[in-house]
């Protein structure tokens, strides 16, 4: 048999993302489950809920469709046509679908392309919340063998890297990227992809709470400390202290260690080596407002700060 991811994979688009967007036209009471969807990805990124927990909230929007099933069918009646030509043209009997998407929503969608083998999040359709865990990375291997036992996969198709666990365990395995194919083991992901991760939105809040941090520590030091200057480096100091114990719980989930906690102080050297000269041109050459030379350093700096904290600082090791 073969097995396929259904977004981006044989789907040229996310199905949950056209969904919620086709009914927000029609219902636009789901506005007011905005707020709790919100809080729910702030909690998310920082890695206090769960991924099925985020989604859980996600679709609350559910409830304020009066019409699920009508909705549904009206919506692949208007996005059946996204189904990839490459897919039709290799369709097999016994296909499988297997996604993190709900099955509620690709249920009709398989039904009306004949394909009979479709493994899906199970998400009520009038309350959105979840039974089981979000389809996705090695929850996928599970349902698989739970509902095939004997399941022998041919041929593995996906857009994302998260389904490894699929990939190996299939003959033969492929990367989607639009309608062209590549073999899994030659695919080079983009380095700037690390830049769209849970990991670095997570950092970014735990930047400008650092920031924050940093005013406040440096503030409480010149209180006891006359020069301005002098009281900043305890307040920075105490500041990316905060700063390693909020990236160790919440952003790369490691336990704490003085080795590590050097490494992330070491870290920390490419950006103050940017900042400092960035400011110092600003203010030799351009001499605006420092808050503009803070602002444009801090923008450049943190990027490179992520990369060395997850390649240095926080480095998996590979068991």
């Amino acid at each position: 048999m073969n097995i396929y991811d259904f977004d981006e994979t044989i789907y040229d688009s996310d199905s949950t993302k056209d969904f919620y967007f086709y009914c927000l036209k029609r219902y636009p009471k789901m506005l007011l489950s905005v707020p709790n969807m919100l809080w729910a990805f702030f909690m998310y990124i920082l890695g206090v809920k769960t991924k099925t927990q985020f989604k859980e909230k996600m679709y609350g929007f559910l409830v304020h469709v009066p019409d699920i099933n009508s909705a549904v069918n009206d919506f692949w009646d208007k996005n059946e046509h996204k189904i990839k030509r490459w897919y039709k043209e290799r369709q097999k009997e016994d296909d499988i679908i297997i996604s993190a998407s709900p099955e509620f929503l690709l249920k009709p969608i398989c039904k009306r392309l004949g394909i009979k083998g479709l493994i899906a999040s199970c998400v009520d359709s009038h309350t959105g919340v979840y039974t089981g865990e979000n389809c996705w990375g090695e929850e996928k291997v599970k349902r698989l063998y739970k509902e095939f036992p004997d399941a022998v996969c041919s041929e593995f198709y996906s857009d994302s890297l998260s389904d490894s666990p699929m990939a190996l365990l299939a003959q033969t395995s492929k990367i989607i990227r639009g309608n062209e194919l590549i073999e899994w083991n030659d695919y080079k992901p983009s380095k700037i992809k690390m830049f769209f991760t849970r990991e670095f939105l997570s950092f970014l809040i735990v930047g400008v709470i650092n920031t924050l941090s940093n005013v406040i520590f440096s503030t409480v030091y010149s209180l006891f400390i006359p020069n301005t200057t002098i009281a900043f480096f305890p307040g920075y100091i105490t500041s990316n202290v905060v700063s390693y114990l909020l990236n160790s719980y919440l952003t790369f989930k490691e336990k704490l260690g003085v080795v590590r906690f050097l490494k992330f102080f070491v870290s920390y050297i490419p950006n103050f080596v940017i900042q400092t000269v960035i400011v110092y041109l600003f203010d030799r050459f351009i001499h605006g407002a420092p808050v503009l030379a803070y602002a444009i350093a801090a923008v450049i700096g943190v990027p490179v700060t992520f990369v060395f904290m997850k390649v240095f600082a926080f480095k998996k090791k590979n068991n």
